[in-house]
């Protein structure tokens, strides 16, 4: 342990003492991003319980956690993992013990043959995509299915929804041609995101009411992601009784690709605070932390979100609030407002939860900001040092 993080533990031991900081939380170097394998393991018993319980098969969607060192833990519990283009898909098949998916808006015929050694199942986005490609992946044996578009939103956020008006994402019904469609074996539809599985019922009304006619024929159908399942009170019953909609009517095997329901609540970001700018014109001061916004935690300014934070409470709703931010350029690299229970301090060590998901795979280095080292904490609760990131990997991505 260094001098700097020697004066974050002696900085810290009255939050240790309020019971809610980790011991883990000073023997990291920060910014540091730390995944416990229980709390992984608690969303991958609920996932695998419906795959045991309705005998559909959920995948990981690597877009939302790509850290392989969990693979083998994860191929235990689930059948696959979902790619959204050639390096998950590599990804995948270097390092998960399972079913390779990949569906990609466009695929780049340098990719391709690639992709056709590798992947078991290859989903298509338009009729156009699929009369390009589709011939060799059925030539290939692949199974073959085509994203379709219900367009039936039921969010708000039109960044994170493939039904909104200019959507890119899936065949609408007036664009296919029920008759060339011969090899294709499935469908996928993606509409949700974290959401329960109300949504999705509901969507499946629609899918049923324009896609039905055609279900018969084929042999399965995934439902893709956006699925809460692990979050409290997800209603998983409904869940099963869409699976087995499915099932029963149609006869269809059944694929979810869920990627934040697998790592959700299991991750954290520890983060060091380095300076508090305060003053007479400031009615709430900031604190300025080694971790930023918008390179370690990109949706909480895209989507966006306030992160939850060990030991916080909303804006004053405890007596000492501030806004808390990162160390980069941006005028906007705020990460938001928090309230504490006693003023912060230069050295506090902050730990922001839920951060497993949509972090690793979208963290950047503007400003030559450092990436986050990652940790992972074993089930005998022994932390392991996976990945040390250095100025090389800064530069070499330039």
């Amino acid at each position: 342990m260094n001098t700097q993080n020697n004066a974050a533990h002696e900085a810290n031991e009255a939050k240790t003492a309020r019971g809610y900081a980790p011991q883990w939380l000073y023997q990291v170097e920060t910014p540091a991003y730390v995944v416990e394998e229980q709390r992984l393991i608690h969303n991958l018993e609920i996932l695998k319980g419906l795959q045991d319980r309705t005998g559909c098969s959920v995948l990981l969607a690597q877009k939302a956690f790509s850290m392989y060192h969990c693979y083998p833990l994860i191929s235990k519990y689930l059948k696959g993992a979902a790619a959204s283009g050639l390096y998950e898909a590599k990804l995948c098949h270097e390092e998960f013990a399972g079913e390779n998916h990949v569906f990609n808006p466009a695929y780049q015929e340098k990719d391709f043959p690639e992709l056709l050694e590798i992947c078991d199942h290859i989903v298509f986005n338009s009729m156009s995509q699929w009369e390009r490609f589709g011939p060799r992946a059925v030539a290939a044996g692949k199974e073959c299915g085509l994203r379709i578009n219900p367009e039936h939103s039921t969010q708000d956020h039109d960044i994170y929804d493939p039904c909104s008006q200019f959507s890119r994402l899936g065949a609408r019904i007036s664009e296919i041609d029920f008759s060339r469609l011969e090899g294709l074996t499935g469908f996928h539809f993606h509409t949700l995101c974290e959401q329960g599985a109300e949504p999705l019922a509901e969507t499946l009304d629609v899918v049923e009411a324009k896609f039905g006619r055609y279900l018969h024929k084929l042999k399965w159908i995934n439902f893709g992601g956006g699925h809460h399942i692990t979050k409290d009170g997800y209603n998983i019953p409904l869940l099963e009784k869409c699976i087995k909609r499915m099932q029963d009517k149609y006869g269809l095997k059944v694929y979810l690709e869920p990627g934040e329901a697998v790592a959700l609540n299991a991750g954290f970001l520890a983060a060091t605070v380095l300076e508090i700018v305060q003053g007479p014109e400031r009615s709430t001061p900031v604190a300025i932390l080694d971790a930023s916004a918008a390179c370690h935690m990109p949706d909480v300014i895209e989507m966006p979100y306030r992160p939850p934070l060990e030991g916080s409470g909303e804006p004053e709703e405890k007596e000492f609030t501030y806004a808390l931010a990162g160390p980069t350029c941006l005028s906007g690299d705020t990460i938001g407002f928090y309230s504490f229970d006693e003023p912060l301090k230069i050295g506090d060590r902050l730990l922001f939860g839920d951060m497993a998901i949509y972090s690793m795979v979208k963290n950047n280095t503007f400003n030559g900001m450092p990436l986050p080292d990652i940790y992972y904490i074993d089930c005998k609760n022994q932390l392991n040092l996976t990945k040390n990131f250095t100025y090389m990997h800064f530069k070499d991505k330039l």
